[in-house]
């Protein structure tokens, strides 16, 4: 009972609008953790809270709960479970953090109290901030514009755009807000922004320009070692020179330079050693022009300064280029060479063997060309393809124009540097390589090639503590890009709906005690077939099964026994969608596509339990 009073003496409940508006008038910092009432709040950081408080002793330092259920203000923070933590000031949103990071968390407390009472005694200026999760009518704006690489990112031509990385160094270190407020004090404009963590497959292809340097192999698997928060940047006042102004204001890339150079660069004042410089810039407008293809595929700009539609080229695009067998198995590399030559990047690629049924459904306008499509079906069965999606420019046209025409004796004769003349077979009429017709035409054949899915992936107590790190990168080796993650303690109600599918079994109470008995780690992972892939990485759900027929799996090294069995994974892609809805609510829905480009069924068909009925946990 003594517990529950200091813990209720130490946070003021709020639980409805007259409340909140009671605490906003509260002289001082105060720091609310939002919660719902079927979670509860965060009662991982009590303590932590305590220890503030008690070193701290200041009367200026309030905290508080807020069930966001039953106040009008917090409407927009409904139906989501992760930890929330609002820092207000004389009544004024100045912060927010979100996740129970304890380090940064004591460290926002420190600095947001200095800077209140800086206010308040010496009448300093307040910088109140703006949260989306308050602001209904602008969330959905700033979604559109945090995943423009989906949606799409619409410039006008007038703005100088660059690329900026907040490295995986300063993220873990919790000095990305940090960086990004000391950003837009520079006056740099935030167009679009996204935490993402490169896989080393991207890492290697984004800094391909420095493969020949030393430290390459340290750089991508530094890069690629954990989130990033990658920046679209534009510059109100002499916006012609963007690229230019970012690379003066990091700094040199060498940290020790930097200091002496220019102390007051973000490298100087953030950075350690190279790679570990906590940010990144485009070496100039060309590579900026690059790279912001790679990282904002999506990106195009609008002619607002003129009357006429912008020119072709200069619209960022996606296009599939495909390498066919014979070409793909003696020319790969230097085809290669030459998409990197005219600066294409190359975003995604896979070899996939095909069926005839697939190359009937990706050409179906040949399927009736009785004097075409006999060869070319002979041509794309005999072996591997080459998948690849390329950005930049103008991509499309670019790219046809280096294939040039579809007739091999044509090529020959009226562009013999051209790609399919160069790399035609002798006494073979279909060329060896492919192209996308248009923007339009390429979404298509990449959802072909390339289908997006979606899994939820759990990393559970018994392994958070030990292994967290280990089966994080692992993940991210194994192609997989963290969409949204979330380290939470479930409640035993929430823990019975995630596993509703058990209930009634006899192990059913074990498990949600279990499950509900320390953090997990809980991730929404995208990939191509990514349920099957993540539920091959586990392993069965028996490790002692698991040691057997997939010792290198997850749950064949990490996990205990059958109930502890270190990860779980959605058995399904209807199943996964269901958990990811709550878990993370509604964040970005995307359709599962199978690889002949129509809707896979197949995974959602499957059974919920593993093989030989044995609970699947």
């Amino acid at each position: 009972m003594a517990g529950k009073k200091k813990e209720a003496s130490l946070q003021v409940s709020v639980t409805n609008q007259e409340q909140w508006e009671e605490m906003l008038a509260t002289k001082g910092l105060t720091v609310v953790d939002v919660y719902q009432q079927w979670c509860g709040p965060c009662r991982a950081v009590v303590s932590l809270l305590r220890k503030i408080k008690n070193e701290l002793g200041d009367e200026l330092l309030h905290f508080s709960t807020a069930e966001a259920d039953s106040i009008d203000a917090l409407e927009h923070y409904r139906g989501k479970c992760e930890p929330t933590f609002l820092f207000y000031g004389g009544g004024e949103l100045v912060a927010v953090l979100r996740g129970a990071k304890a380090p940064l968390l004591q460290k926002m407390i420190v600095d947001e109290l200095s800077k209140e009472k800086l206010v308040l005694e010496q009448g300093g200026e307040r910088k109140a901030i703006k949260d989306y999760g308050l602001l209904g009518e602008d969330k959905e704006e700033e979604e559109e514009t945090q995943a423009g690489d989906e949606e799409g990112i619409s410039v006008p031509d007038s703005k100088s755009c660059t690329v900026a990385i907040i490295k995986p160094d300063a993220v873990a270190h919790g000095k990305a807000n940090e960086i990004i407020m000391k950003i837009q004090d520079a006056g740099f404009e935030i167009l679009a922004h996204e935490e993402r963590t490169l896989t080393e497959t991207e890492a290697r292809d984004f800094y391909l320009h420095k493969a020949a340097e030393a430290g390459f192999d340290d750089l991508v698997r530094f890069m690629s070692s954990g989130p990033s928060h990658v920046l679209l940047l534009s510059r109100v006042e002499g916006s012609a020179t963007v690229a230019e102004a970012w690379r003066d204001f990091i700094g040199p890339a060498d940290v020790e330079e930097a200091k002496r150079e220019k102390p007051e660069s973000l490298r100087a004042q953030y950075g350690a050693r190279a790679p570990f410089n906590a940010v990144h810039g485009s070496e100039d407008a060309e590579h900026a022009g690059r790279e912001l293809a790679f990282l904002f595929p999506g990106f195009s700009r609008t002619a607002s300064s003129r009357t006429e539609p912008a020119a072709e080229e200069e619209r960022v695009e996606r296009t599939l280029a495909l390498i066919r067998p014979r070409a793909a198995r003696e020319n790969r590399d230097e085809i290669f060479a030459r998409i990197h030559e005219c600066g294409l990047a190359v975003a995604l690629q896979r070899e996939v063997t095909l069926t005839e049924e697939q190359v009937r459904r990706f050409y179906p306008q040949h399927v009736e060309q009785d004097l075409v499509f006999p060869a070319l079906l002979q041509s794309m069965t005999s072996g591997p393809v080459l998948a690849v999606v390329l950005v930049g420019t103008g991509a499309v046209v670019r790219w046809k124009n280096m294939l040039g025409p579809w007739d091999v004796d044509r090529a020959r004769e009226e562009s013999p540097d051209c790609l399919r003349a160069q790399f035609a077979v002798e006494n073979q009429p279909n060329n060896q390589l492919h192209g996308s017709d248009s923007p339009e035409e390429a979404e298509r054949e990449i959802n072909f090639f390339f289908p997006r899915q979606r899994t939820l992936a759990v990393i559970k107590p018994n392994a958070v503590e030990e292994h967290k790190d280990t089966i994080l990168k692992e993940i991210r080796d194994g192609g997989f890009c963290v969409a949204h993650l979330k380290e939470l303690l479930l409640s035993r109600q929430t823990a019975e709906e995630f596993y509703g599918e058990q209930r009634g079994k006899p192990f059913f109470n074990q498990l949600v005690e279990f499950m509900c008995s320390g953090p997990c780690l809980v991730l929404l992972l995208t990939k191509e077939n990514a349920v099957e892939d993540w539920r091959a990485m586990m392993g069965p759900a028996d490790p002692g099964r698991a040691k057997e027929a997939s010792p290198d799996s997850l749950r064949a090294r990490f996990a205990s026994d059958i109930l502890r069995n270190a990860v779980h994974g959605s058995s399904s892609e209807q199943q996964a969608e269901e958990k990811i809805h709550l878990i993370f609510g509604d964040v970005c829905p995307e359709a599962a596509i199978g690889s002949d480009g129509e809707a896979d069924a197949t995974a959602s068909e499957k059974a919920e339990n593993s093989e030989d009925g044995k609970p699947e946990l």
